[in-house]
């Protein structure tokens, strides 16, 4: 088979498309025929350049949410079945975690794309228990993205933030794949979305993804606005930036109590924190980048009664581009999701 392989870390050039062997499932696993997976800044590009905390063994294929056809089952495996349409997620839950709790996991599992082989490649082999059959009319790439995206942000603001119907919620990054999925999660359970955003265009996108209303925190002064719109602050903030400009005024958008949950750092992620607004507001901060597995279920039955839709996708390329999709990530001047069909030429 074709694969995308990784013999060392560096820029986009290491990224080597190879005739590999095409691996066999094992008991509990299923052999994918990938037929899109997603790019991303955390679990591909610093993979890649070896700065993500867990370093993978040499040789190594990205790609933490193959999507496609199952090929072949390993023994002990009763679904999926072959020929059923599946998305993969991404962790595999330790021995230790719960079932229908896996992001409250003590040990995070091995990741799929990370730890062991990706969905980089015309095949994949990943556990049958990780699978999740797709409904009816839900395309790869779509699926791709929603597996990728959808059911983070649920957790995130169902599970962690605990978010109220009639609650404000300030969504920054609003164009970007997570922070789509937020706006639209939120505004699903009754919340009042201000979607963030460093441009007129992407700011328009977080409104058509459904955000109450919007700002361009380039142009206009971020908490000054959140206030003129809710009063008193907001009571959730979905902040996946980590920019260290923006983070104070994202903070200073909340009102007391307020919940601050985050599952992102592409701008970097050291940013300044004020205690004394910390304790004196009695905010908290929530780190959480999973989710449960009931949470998957939730988002796919979610697209499937037309309730959500996926994030934007800007762009599909074959494997033998996989390293000019990385180039253009990095660039972070194309909003919407890139991915790789490695059943395209």
């Amino acid at each position: 088979m074709r694969a995308i392989v990784l013999r060392e870390f560096g820029g986009p050039e290491v990224l080597k498309l190879e005739e590999i062997p095409t691996l066999a499932p094992g008991p509990g696993e299923i052999l994918v025929k990938v037929h899109a997976v997603s790019v991303n800044v955390t679990l591909d590009i610093a993979v890649r350049k070896g700065l993500y905390p867990r370093k993978p063994p040499f040789p190594h294929v990205l790609g933490v949410d193959p999507t496609g056809e199952v090929a072949a089952v390993g023994a002990g495996v009763a679904r999926p079945r072959v020929g059923e349409r599946v998305s993969v997620h991404t962790v595999i839950p330790s021995p230790r975690a719960i079932p229908g709790h896996e992001a409250d996991d003590p040990v995070l599992g091995s990741i799929i794309g990370v730890n062991r082989w990706g969905g980089y490649a015309e095949y994949a082999v990943v556990p049958a228990s990780n699978a999740f059959v797709l409904p009816d009319g839900l395309a790869f790439p779509e699926a791709a993205v929603v597996m990728r995206h959808m059911p983070t942000a649920r957790h995130q603001l169902h599970c962690r933030a605990a978010l109220k119907p009639g609650e404000w919620v300030l969504v920054m990054g609003a164009a970007g794949g997570l922070a789509s999925c937020c706006i639209q999660v939120a505004k699903r359970m009754g919340a009042k979305v201000i979607g963030a955003a460093g441009s007129d265009d992407r700011v328009a996108t977080a409104i058509a993804f459904g955000a109450d209303h919007g700002v361009n925190y380039r142009t206009q002064d971020l908490t000054a606005e959140v206030m003129k719109l809710t009063g008193e602050g907001v009571h959730v903030v979905a902040e996946n930036v980590g920019d260290p400009e923006l983070w104070p005024k994202a903070v200073a958008s909340l009102r007391p109590q307020g919940r601050l949950i985050t599952a992102g750092a592409h701008a970097g992620g050291n940013v300044a924190l004020d205690l004394r607004t910390l304790y004196l507001k009695r905010l908290r901060l929530i780190g959480d980048p999973l989710c449960d597995f009931p949470d998957i279920e939730w988002a796919l039955q979610a697209v499937k009664d037309g309730g959500v839709r996926p994030p934007l996708i800007a762009e599909i390329f074959p494997l033998s581009q996989a390293a000019e999709a990385h180039r253009i990530v990095e660039s972070r001047k194309v909003p919407g999701k890139l991915l790789l069909d490695p059943t395209l030429a």
